[in-house]
């Protein structure tokens, strides 16, 4: 039978109980929604994870108790009376549970939710902890790795179905909308991200919003930055691709040749041991041997699974040593903010051996118009 979430969610928890001793807690509570969607399976919000060295209990309300039952049948379920908010009720039960040093996650918790927890909890000492959460998600198991997968396949069978249809006098926003209904229809929960269609000059803008006043016909090529989201547990896939529907000048035929052969060289840098520091070197060092150098000013890539971005990160100052299982992007860019700009997106599974390119949409030169 094929991997659960249900089948992987205690193990995943054990490890985290493994960190107590050095965070010097007895518990922990799991405040970042997507943190709590890792360690139990549960897809809502407004939850917290309290975790003990024996317990696991899930604190929500009412309207989860359904959703609860059905997504983490094996968890203990606290539901907070009707008006009682997030704090007192992670308060209540760790005062019951009898902790005496509760950890908590640093880079979740608010100032706000902080001096509430502290102001309840007269007696439990409150001690921050620091990503030990996200140093479990670096490495993708074979459930996440299918269902990055499953995210990359819908987002490639929507762009296919974008490209069928794309016209020139389309809006940015109105192809941005087509994009992200075409990928739900091909399985995607939603998109990632909103997704970014940026037409000649914008492309120059890395996150450029789409425009409904600018037409993919005004310029000779559009940036496409998109990925889709997977059902029921929401992890992402990330793709970018420029698309060329008007001219080949010299200037974008060289600078995107650049570009691809900056990405290929990133990729084939990708295996366990080396650095995201080198594997981003590498790519670099084919954007400057051209003279690009200024123009490429962020880092080659980021880990995507949960979260469109997290851990680990490929760029100048990452020491992080890759490892089988981690998923990462690699997309060199270079931009020119009078001209537009060229980037090109993959994901790209690290594994035993080396790696695997997880996204598959042509990227030659030859087969980017439209």
């Amino acid at each position: 039978m094929p991997l659960s979430v249900l089948d992987l969610t205690p193990a995943r928890r054990d490890r985290l109980r493994a960190c107590f001793v050095d965070d010097k807690i007895d518990a922990l509570v799991v405040t970042s929604f997507t943190n709590v969607t890792y360690l139990t399976g549960f897809t809502g919000d407004d939850s917290a994870l309290l975790l003990t060295r024996d317990r696991a209990i899930v604190i929500s309300d009412g309207r989860y108790t359904t959703q609860l039952e059905h997504e983490c049948p094996d968890l203990e379920i606290h539901i907070r009376p009707v008006g009682q908010p997030l704090m007192p009720g992670i308060a209540e039960i760790s005062a019951k549970l009898g902790v005496t040093r509760l950890g908590f996650e640093a880079s979740s918790l608010t100032v706000a939710e902080h001096l509430k927890l502290a102001e309840v909890l007269k007696t439990i000492e409150l001690g921050p902890t620091y990503d030990r959460v996200e140093a479990l998600r670096l490495i993708k198991d074979e459930f996440e790795v299918d269902a990055i997968r499953a995210a990359a396949r819908s987002a490639e069978r929507g762009f296919a179905m974008l490209r069928a249809g794309l016209r020139l006098d389309d809006s940015e926003s109105a192809v941005a909308d087509m994009l992200e209904s075409y990928m739900r229809r091909c399985g995607a929960v939603s998109a990632s991200f909103p997704p970014i269609i940026a037409v000649g000059v914008r492309a120059a803008l890395p996150h450029a919003r789409p425009m409904p006043d600018v037409k993919v016909g005004d310029d000779d090529f559009v940036l496409v930055d998109w990925g889709a989201s997977t059902r029921p547990f929401p992890y992402k896939s990330d793709l970018t691709r420029v698309l060329v529907t008007g001219n080949v000048t010299p200037k974008f035929e060289k600078i995107y040749r650049v570009v691809l052969a900056a990405q290929l060289r990133g990729i084939a840098a990708i295996r366990p041991g080396v650095t995201g520091r080198e594997v981003d070197a590498e790519a670099r060092s084919v954007v400057e041997e051209a003279g690009f150098g200024d123009f490429f000013q962020h880092g080659l890539g980021h880990g995507l699974g949960l979260d469109i971005h997290e851990a680990p990160r490929l760029r100048k100052e990452s020491e992080t040593v890759l490892r089988p299982g981690m998923v990462v992007t690699v997309e060199p860019g270079i931009y020119f903010p009078d001209w537009g700009g060229i980037r090109i997106e993959d994901d790209i599974l690290v594994t035993p051996n080396g790696h695997e390119v997880l996204t598959n949409v042509p990227k030659e030169l030859e087969t980017v118009r439209v």
